[in-house]
């Protein structure tokens, strides 16, 4: 794919030597969502680094190998129809490893001025149910302390934290491995919002029209993506407390969690020309996209189980990728639209606000979005407030874990005006005729 973009002039190559404290997240942050960059020296490691990869909806279709306009059934379908992995022995990840100092060498950025340390931030995790056996993916950020010592970061509400609080109670640490560089597939599918036990890999084989490689770590039982670029395998000590101060939040603030849960890692494996992945976090494009369009999928899914007119979701840029939500639904019946804002906000507590909005408004188009809540929607009727219902945690706003919620019907109602809700254009045999001479005299304007 880095390869692709360059062909496109869409990557950002840096040969220059730079420092991996401020300087990476600083031209990451500044290229953000128009170049991919690689950077071939960061020092104090030998390993090169690349970002800003899937940092829009264009760049997910890529890597999917689909349109834009098809990303959503792609995602909705791999939910439906998985394809379990396939295991193998010769791993291009295994081809070098690395037993100690672990974390040594890596090139792990310092990205923000408050932070007080650097962090792994595309690190795909990988566990096991220590009850069930069921594995698990998902993302935690990592705060790399020392050679093979970090602090994991996990909500106490996700599927992590509650597999590492059922190992410590077995009294034993949680094995668990962090992907590094695997496909943008894998990665997506590791960001859907399933059910615990549900194996995201499995979601991913379906993405990519073929069983995902899998490979069986060097010191415990889990399996990882064969063509990764980095796995670090290690345990999670529930036991054991790290606090861990400032730390950047996908809304571009900072927050104060507190401690979080130390990790220590036996082995790196990774290739032999391996590049380390970096998401440049807070309020950037990648960071956004990453979590918007696989959330918007999950939802889809979960819409579509109790209602049957459910059109496109779209979880926005504006909502950081998270609290807002945009719902399309075909010629709604009454209270459909109420019905959906629950569903939302019973299905991922992390959104806010949702929008209900009918299928000729594109829920992906902003613009659109506001002058259906202009035109169609009466504040007095259309509304919704609902106070107390849970919040994660991450959401900047909530007091003693619950917030406020919003929710806007702006679908057409009938009656609501004399003359309907018809675009005021003119006709579109008119509309060809001036495109074929807008074709002759001026092409470039042509939309």
């Amino acid at each position: 794919m880095l390869d692709d973009l360059e062909g496109r002039g869409e990557l950002l190559v840096v040969e220059k030597p730079v420092s991996a404290k401020f300087d990476v997240s600083a031209m990451l942050s500044l290229a953000d969502d128009r170049a991919a960059v690689r950077f071939e020296r960061v020092e104090g490691s030998q390993i090169r680094l690349f970002g800003n990869l899937l940092t829009s909806r264009a760049r997910i279709a890529m890597a999917l190998g689909v349109d834009v306009h098809e990303i959503q059934a792609t995602l909705t379908d791999a939910v439906r129809q998985p394809i379990k992995p396939e295991v193998v022995q010769d791993a291009p990840v295994q081809q070098v490893v690395v037993r100690e100092n672990v974390l040594s060498g890596l090139p792990v950025p310092y990205f923000f001025e408050r932070e007080t340390a650097p962090y792994i931030t595309a690190g795909m995790i990988i566990a096991k149910d220590p009850e069930a056996g069921l594995g698990n993916a998902s993302y935690a950020r990592l705060k790399v302390l020392g050679g093979s010592e970090a602090m994991i970061g996990i909500a106490p509400n996700h599927h992590l934290a509650i597999m590492a609080r059922k190992a410590a109670a077995m009294g034993r640490p949680l094995p668990f491995a962090v992907v590094l560089g695997a496909h943008p597939a894998i990665q997506l599918a590791a960001c859907l919002y399933l059910g615990l036990g549900d194996d995201e890999m499995e979601n991913a084989g379906a993405l990519l029209g073929a069983p995902v490689r899998m490979t069986k770590t060097i010191t415990s039982d889990l399996l990882v993506p064969a063509e990764a670029e980095i796995v670090l395998e290690g345990l999670i000590h529930s036991d054991r407390a790290h606090v861990e101060g400032p730390v950047s939040e996908y809304h571009g603030m900072y927050e104060d969690y507190g401690s979080g849960l130390i990790c220590t890692f036996q082995a790196r494996t990774n290739r032999t020309d391996a590049m380390f992945q970096v998401i440049e976090p807070g309020y950037h494009a990648e960071h956004i996209y990453i979590a918007a369009v696989p959330i918007a999928a999950s939802l889809k899914a979960q819409l579509s189980r109790s209602l049957q007119n459910v059109g496109e979701v779209a979880v926005t840029a504006s909502g950081s990728g998270r609290n807002d939500v945009i719902v399309q639904l075909r010629s709604p019946r009454p209270g459909q639209a109420r019905r959906a804002m629950a569903i939302c906000w019973g299905a991922v507590s992390i959104i806010k606000n949702v929008t209900i909005v009918d299928d000729d408004v594109d829920p992906w188009d902003l613009a659109a979005v506001e002058l259906a809540k202009m035109t169609r929607m009466r504040a007095e009727r259309d509304v919704l407030i609902v106070d107390g219902l849970p919040a994660d945690r991450s959401e900047a706003q909530e007091d003693g874990g619950v917030v406020a919620k919003i929710g806007y019907d702006a679908t057409m109602k009938a009656g609501d005006r004399r003359q309907g809700y018809d675009r005021a254009l003119p006709p579109l045999e008119a509309y060809q005729r001036m495109q074929d001479l807008l074709a002759e005299i001026r092409p470039d304007l042509l939309p």
